[in-house]
């Protein structure tokens, strides 16, 4: 795997109707580089935006992609990330 550092993790967000919606309960999408793993994702959420939180999930199998998606989900005391603030 490449060396992969914490602000080459995040690529961009992901702008749909459903990610609209579940930003009302604090769940952010993003896209993310398809070697990076949760510990990196973590990672590179917590030290890019204050104030976050992320949780463990357990494992899930698929197929692998060329694009990857990771979805955020903030605590009720977490402050917004603010490169959704003006949509």
């Amino acid at each position: 795997m490449a060396n992969v550092q914490y602000y080459d993790v995040i690529l961009k967000p992901v702008i749909t109707e459903k990610s609209m919606e579940d930003m009302s309960a604090k769940k952010y999408t993003f896209l993310v580089h398809p070697e990076a793993n949760k510990t990196q994702i973590k990672e590179a959420v917590e030290k890019m935006f204050e104030g976050t939180k992320t949780r463990r999930r357990g494992m899930t199998f698929g197929k692998t992609a060329a694009k990857k998606k990771a979805i955020v989900q903030l605590t009720e005391d977490s402050a917004d990330i603010e490169i959704f603030a003006g949509l």
